[in-house]
């Protein structure tokens, strides 16, 4: 066969993600799961025959974003056959039927909880053209599906989900709704999937769900799972995000002291640093419990530093609420910060409260980022002319290698030496608001090894 026309007949898949980490796991899986019926990744947007777009609903015009992206395609296929169009994750959950109804040019949407079903929907859409809603909550299902499927990915850093969904119910949060009640996979399957990602070349592993420390399978908690996963052969760093103040547990807090591959960066939103308004976020904590967990894990472990999420905006905050929160963030010296104005989310208790005006929002918000970006800096500038530990995964042009430190740190160097898939000491020399740029240190002969 003419190797063009081939070309043409081969079914390709394009899938566009946002959102978080467990968005790009999903996406990766409905690759591995795609292929089982013969459709390659491609990257390639133009020679697609199957267009998915792997949605979040947590930021503001999230269906926006679907409506044009849908509006892309069908320009750019404008004069070609049509692929087929499907959206999947928190959007198509959430507004399912009405993306269906509104937009002809979708021919499906699928839940994060039914993805499992995509081979079957493709299928289904290939053979009657027909409009196709997977949006069922059957997360054991998913998984004991997933488990059949190889994963092909073979990244120096991956993902695992070990858990998802959220009983929390903050009042301005979807996940409830997108994504079900909590749900913890198997110590077994979790175990089974670590090691085939490690024996792929996996050398990071980290650990994702709604709320990964949420994580319990029949009586196995997040520490005896990390503990578990740190006995496999060849990894050699353990992460785990995102976590609720809820359920930190003392285990949980020991295992930062006991398991020496666990890096010393945890992410731990905290939202406010107002008490009143945290009360009405529904997040079940105060702030004065919240600095005692950081307490206790510092004193576990005093190299442990922090990132958090803050809403800034929130209905019902005021000044002081405000100012309680540029406190907390002095007090805790965060060493990262994400950072939005508060956008209602259809369907959220909170989206009926009255809203703060958007202009008192944003000044608050540049406040807050302002501050927040100055205590960054104090940290980065800290970190220069001292060594850090970088894992590599990635080579960018004119032999300079990019990688991460053990807090999550941007670090590029430059090497004659392939340096993907090594962790490396390498001592930082500048570095700005989100790169820090060094030079690879033989600790032993304080050589540097791209010489």
């Amino acid at each position: 066969m003419d190797q063009k026309l081939k070309s043409k007949l081969e079914k390709k898949i394009f899938i566009k993600t946002f959102g978080c980490q467990m968005n790009e796991y999903d996406s990766n899986r409905m690759y591995d799961i795609a292929n089982k019926i013969d459709y390659k990744k491609t990257n390639n947007f133009d020679e697609a025959t199957c267009y998915l777009i792997n949605t979040c609903h947590i930021r503001e015009k999230a269906t926006d974003k679907v409506y044009h992206d849908v509006g892309r395609i069908k320009k750019r296929f404008r004069n070609k056959k049509k692929p087929i169009v499907i959206i999947a994750g928190c959007v198509a959950q959430a507004e399912g039927e009405i993306l269906l109804k509104k937009e002809k040019y979708i021919d499906a949407v699928i839940g994060p909880q039914s993805y499992h079903k995509l081979n079957e929907t493709i299928l289904r859409i290939e053979k009657k053209s027909e409009k196709v809603n997977s949006t069922e909550f059957n997360v054991i299902e998913k998984f004991d599906n997933l488990n059949n499927i190889k994963m092909s990915k073979n990244n120096i850093s991956s993902f695992l989900t070990i858990q998802e969904g959220c009983d929390k119910f903050c009042k301005f949060c979807v996940v409830p709704y997108t994504r079900g009640p909590e749900y913890s996979r198997s110590v077994e399957e979790i175990l089974n999937e670590a090691e085939g990602l490690v024996a792929n070349g996996t050398v990071e592993l980290t650990l994702l769900g709604q709320n990964v420390n949420a994580y319990n399978f029949k009586g196995k908690k997040l520490s005896d799972l990390i503990f578990e996963i740190s006995k496999i052969k060849n990894l050699e760093r353990i992460r785990y995000t995102t976590s609720h103040p809820l359920d930190f547990s003392d285990d949980l807090i020991k295992i930062h002291r006991d398991v020496k591959k666990l890096m010393p960066l945890i992410h731990l939103p905290v939202q406010s640093g107002s008490n009143k308004i945290l009360d009405k976020m529904n997040r079940k904590h105060t702030v004065e419990e919240y600095l005692s967990i950081i307490k206790n894990l510092r004193e576990a472990n005093p190299l442990i530093k922090f990132s958090s999420d803050f809403i800034i905006g929130y209905p019902g905050e005021n000044e002081n609420d405000f100012n309680d929160t540029l406190k907390l963030i002095k007090e805790v010296q965060f060493i990262n910060f994400y950072s939005f104005i508060y956008s209602p989310r259809p369907g959220t208790p909170a989206a009926k409260l009255k809203q703060i005006k958007e202009n008192i929002s944003k000044k608050r918000l540049i406040i807050f980022q302002r501050k927040a970006s100055e205590l960054k800096m104090i940290y980065r500038k800290k970190l220069f002319n001292s060594l850090s530990k970088v894992l590599f995964d990635n080579k960018l042009s004119g032999n300079n290698f990019f990688g991460r430190d053990e807090y999550l740190n941007s670090v590029i160097v430059k090497s004659n030496k392939n340096l993907l898939g090594k962790i490396k000491d390498v001592k930082i020399i500048k570095g700005n608001q989100n790169t820090l740029f060094g030079e690879i240190v033989d600790v032993n002969n304080k050589k540097d090894f791209a010489a």
